[in-house]
């Protein structure tokens, strides 16, 4: 069977002229009558287009034309039809943002990799921490702190020397960027069903934005956080490069 395909790409030259040859090869279509999605970029956009198509039934193939490319499979433009009908299925739940600013107005967000509030002025963020309606810190002084799911645990979350996440694992990483107060506190896991809230001491003399996937609120006061199983976003991925060998081969580079 033939795959209809809808083609989506970033706005760099390269990805705009890779589009262009897929197209003149296999065609295209809407992507709401497509069987498969393909992304041409990097993961950045990769993650823009699974949010964008969410409520579409289709899943994503992507492949990199890109920097990382960690979402992505290798870009080649034969044998695509075969890849596809090949490809193997990773189906991850995003994070829901709930995040209350200063002006009163609840802005709500999915993150696929990580919410994480930073630092938005000269001195270091003041957090609460609460788990479960459970206050579990009193104070943690950072530049900021982050809540990742497993799929996003290679990104942002790695970089601040957070874990790495099995693709399976049933716990989100509770990450600090620069913890000085409790000083080089390592973060924690928490269970995946976990309900965490951030709140922020003392935000006038401290603001601190909130962030889900390049998606920002300025001045936030309390941020709650919980994954959210009823959103399916599915990615395909090349026999034996999917997600879990990717995330365990990371751990050992």
């Amino acid at each position: 069977m033939t795959l209809k395909i809808a083609f989506l790409a970033s706005d760099t030259a390269t990805a705009q002229a890779a589009r262009g040859a897929l197209v003149t090869r296999y065609g295209n279509c809407d992507k709401e009558a497509a069987d498969v999605i393909v992304a041409l970029g990097g993961d950045g956009f990769m993650l823009s287009v699974l949010h964008g198509t969410q409520e579409l039934p289709a899943p994503v193939y992507g492949m990199n034309r890109g920097t990382i490319g960690f979402l992505m499979n290798e870009y080649s433009e034969s044998d695509l039809q075969e890849r596809l009908a090949q490809a193997e299925e990773e189906v991850i739940n995003p994070l829901s943002m709930q995040a209350l600013d200063a002006d009163g107005v609840t802005h709500s967000e999915l993150a696929i990799n990580e919410v994480s509030l930073l630092r938005a002025g000269p001195q270091a963020a003041k957090l609460r921490i609460y788990i479960d309606g459970r206050l579990r810190m009193q104070e943690l002084v950072c530049d900021g702190a982050l809540l990742a799911t497993p799929a996003g645990s290679t990104a942002y979350n790695y970089s601040a020397h957070g874990p790495i996440l099995p693709i399976g694992a049933d716990v989100l990483a509770l990450t600090a960027m620069a913890a000085f107060r409790p000083r080089r506190w390592r973060g924690a896991l928490v269970p995946k069903s976990a309900k965490v809230r951030f709140e922020v001491i003392d935000p006038k003399k401290r603001p601190v934005m909130a962030d889900a996937d390049g998606r920002s609120v300025k001045d936030v006061l309390h941020v709650d956080i919980q994954s959210a199983p009823d959103i399916a976003h599915r990615i395909l991925f090349d026999p034996g490069h999917g997600l879990e060998e990717r995330l365990i081969r990371e751990q050992f580079v």
